[in-house]
C-alpha cells in the first residue's frame, strides 16, 4: 500500500477544497461544432447589430471574434455552402451501383466455382478408386 497523498486527497482531508464541483465549469472540455446554418444566421445577425450589440452577441453565444472572422472568410470563399452537405460518402451512381453489384456476385459465383472444381476432383479420385476395386475383384474372382 502506497503512504504518498496526492495534493487534490491531502487538500480535502484538510479541508481545503470545495466537495461539489463548479457548475459553470464542465467536467471535461470538448470541442463545439457548429453548422452551416447556424454560422451563417449569427453572421447575419452579428453583422446587423452596432458595437455594443455585437458584444452581447458574442458572450450571449459564446464565440469570439476570431470565429466570426474565419466564418466570414469561409463564407466569402463560398465554403459555406460545402459545409452545407451531408458528411460521409457521396451516393453512388447508378453505374457505381452495378459495379458494386457485379463485384459482389462475381465473388459468389467464384466461391462456388471453388466448390464445384472440389466435387469433380473428389468424383474423379471416388472413380478411380472404385475402378481400382472393380479390378481388383475381377482379378480376385477369376483366380477363384
Amino acid at each position: 500500500m502506497s503512504t504518498t497523498m496526492t495534493v487534490d486527497t491531502a487538500a480535502r482531508q484538510a479541508g481545503l477544497m470545495d466537495e461539489v464541483p463548479d457548475p459553470q465549469v464542465p467536467q471535461r472540455a470538448r470541442r463545439r461544432t457548429y453548422t452551416a446554418r447556424y454560422k451563417r444566421d449569427v453572421l447575419a445577425e452579428y453583422e446587423a447589430c452596432d458595437r455594443a450589440g455585437k458584444g452581447a452577441l458574442l458572450r450571449r453565444e459564446g464565440l469570439y471574434t476570431s470565429l466570426i472572422s474565419a466564418w466570414r472568410d469561409q463564407r466569402d470563399k463560398g465554403a459555406m455552402a460545402g459545409l452545407a452537405r451531408p458528411a460521409g460518402a457521396q451516393p453512388a451512381g447508378p453505374a457505381e451501383q452495378e459495379n458494386a453489384r457485379l463485384r459482389v456476385e462475381n465473388e459468389r459465383l467464384a466461391g462456388e466455382l471453388g466448390k464445384a472444381r472440389a466435387v469433380i476432383e473428389v468424383q474423379g479420385k471416388l472413380s478411380a478408386l472404385l475402378d481400382t476395386l472393380a479390378t481388383n475383384s475381377s482379378r480376385n474372382d477369376s483366380e477363384r
